[in-house]
């Protein structure tokens, strides 16, 4: 299923983009990918940005400089992203952490949290050996506690998708939700 006309016409009328938010490992890069070419707008992934910027991995910079740095780095290149129409951005699992970040993605941005079942989450990262807060340590514990450190920021997000990995029925559900988000919050 395409993305319906409706949110392509309302996205520019409501002046705000749309960010990504929830768990790493949940799918946000590739459905803001998907959703950029559906709705012909500009996705930009802040981890690559700070990888670009940085000229380093970000396991590389969590091991030299730590996660504190890393956050540092994160909450700057969000605030530095110009609030401009036409744009969908896929954020670190941990950005929404940092109260400026709620902030600007309140003022400028439709949140829409992706979230999976941990379970989910948890066997696709043990296949993963990129993800720094994971390294050395139990990854089942690790995604909990990172889970009741961050649901209440994900669930206070404008529109929730459950991601079962079906792009198509995704699309067909961010349709719905965009489309009640816009009227609850936009029309006049």
């Amino acid at each position: 299923m395409k993305i319906a006309k409706f949110a392509k016409n309302k996205l520019n009328i409501n002046k705000k983009n749309i960010a990504l938010i929830g768990h790493m490992g949940s799918g946000k890069t590739t459905l803001a990918k998907i959703l950029a070419k559906e709705l012909k707008i500009k996705h930009i992934d802040t981890d690559k940005l700070i990888e670009k910027n940085q000229k380093k991995s970000i396991s590389e910079i969590f091991i030299e400089k730590g996660e504190k740095h890393f956050r540092k780095l994160e909450e700057k290149i969000i605030l530095d992203i110009p609030n401009q129409q036409n744009l969908i951005i896929s954020l670190g699992g941990g950005s929404i952490l940092s109260p400026i970040v709620r902030k600007k993605l309140k003022k400028e941005f439709v949140t829409v949290y992706l979230e999976v079942d941990l379970a989910i989450i948890v066997e696709r990262l043990k296949k993963n050996n990129k993800r720094p807060l994971l390294y050395n340590v139990n990854i089942e514990d690790k995604i909990k506690e990172l889970d009741f450190q961050r649901k209440k920021y994900y669930l206070s997000s404008d529109i929730k998708l459950k991601n079962h990995f079906n792009f198509n029925s995704i699309l067909d559900e961010f349709n719905v939700k965009y489309k009640n988000h816009y009227e609850k919050n936009y029309k006049n």
